[in-house]
């Protein structure tokens, strides 16, 4: 087949068996039946993410700059709205073009004071209590014997 042939997801899911599995990463349109005996982490796991994009899963799991490379090796074609430039790694190449409304996404970490004031608490008040026994056993102790 064509690299360059362009597939929609509806097409892309009609290949969601052991005998034809398809899925996207990236953009990339992949044919990796031949490929579910030797994937490491077995076969069921590629099965699982047949016939849709599987990007947020291959991206979460962290694969190898092989593994990534694998992706050319059995690519079939593009999905289409996306837009591929070549020559850049795989996992990095894909920049989607939605041509639905632009959704949005963010993650936000915030500095939470609170976190801080926490920590400082759970540091400082057992030293605190030591500090108090010792000082007790110091003073007690220097009372029996000056008696």
């Amino acid at each position: 087949m064509e690299k360059r042939q362009v597939f929609t997801l509806s097409q892309v899911a009609q290949h969601k068996s052991k005998k034809d599995c398809w899925f996207v990463i990236n953009g990339r349109v992949l044919n990796v039946t031949k490929f579910l005996e030797e994937h490491p982490g077995g076969e069921e796991v590629l099965i699982e993410s047949a016939g849709k994009d599987a990007t947020k899963e291959f991206e979460h799991v962290g694969h190898s700059k092989a593994a990534k490379n694998l992706l050319l090796k059995y690519q079939v074609g593009y999905l289409q709205g996306y837009n591929i430039q070549e020559g850049g790694d795989a996992g990095d190449a894909a920049s989607f073009k939605e041509t639905k409304a632009k959704e949005m996404t963010a993650f936000v970490v915030k500095d939470d004071p609170r976190t801080k004031y926490v920590a400082f608490v759970e540091f400082f008040v057992p030293i605190l209590v030591a500090s108090c026994f010792f000082g007790y056993r110091y003073i007690s102790g220097a009372a029996q014997f000056s008696s």
